[in-house]
């Protein structure tokens, strides 16, 4: 969301469920109004009349960072019981991007098949997995390189990010 400030013509939807904001909380001491005035626009987790439980409200798509396996669940099941899995069901819905950030590990297969689930119905899973090629110096370099990864896939390129630049010459010299 701090990206997408700084960004013309965009602007962010955030839902911070409970887990969410205790998550926060916990890794960032952040409280839920903080993290809510980096958005543009905030809704209530529970708000099944906000306006991006609709598909006739226009949007590049959305991102749902971190996933829980029981949000991807719900998604692979069109279980919209929550504006986080209504508005993602509108996404997919809507033929719009749909990324999720699944980070709990191991995975079981009930999580894999959900994943496979959400992928065969257009959705990206994209699990935040560190890119070690961009020699990160820090945590904050990993989490801003998935970050720049995840807007790529919307069309906002970063000039920051570190991109695969292929290795120097032949195999045979890099043995």
């Amino acid at each position: 969301m701090r990206i997408l400030k700084n960004v013309s013509g965009w602007e962010s939807h955030l839902i911070l469920t409970d887990a969410g904001a205790l998550n926060v909380w916990h890794e960032l001491k952040m409280r839920r109004k903080d993290v809510e005035r980096l958005a543009s626009v905030a809704y209530h987790p529970k708000d099944i009349a906000a306006t991006i439980a609709s598909g006739s409200y226009v949007t590049q798509g959305m991102v749902i960072a971190p996933c829980s396996m029981k949000t991807l669940a719900a998604v692979a099941h069109a279980h919209a019981d929550d504006l986080v899995s209504r508005a993602a069901d509108v996404v997919l819905k809507e033929r719009r991007r749909l990324v999720l950030m699944p980070r709990e590990t191991p995975l079981n297969l009930a999580h894999l098949r959900n994943m496979v689930a959400v992928t065969e119905m257009g959705g990206i899973v994209f699990p935040p997995v560190p890119a070690f090629y961009a020699q990160p110096k820090s945590l904050d370099d990993l989490v801003a390189h998935s970050v720049a990864r995840v807007l790529d896939l919307f069309g906002v390129h970063s000039a920051k990010l570190k991109r695969w630049q292929g290795l120097k010459g032949t195999p045979a010299e890099r043995d």
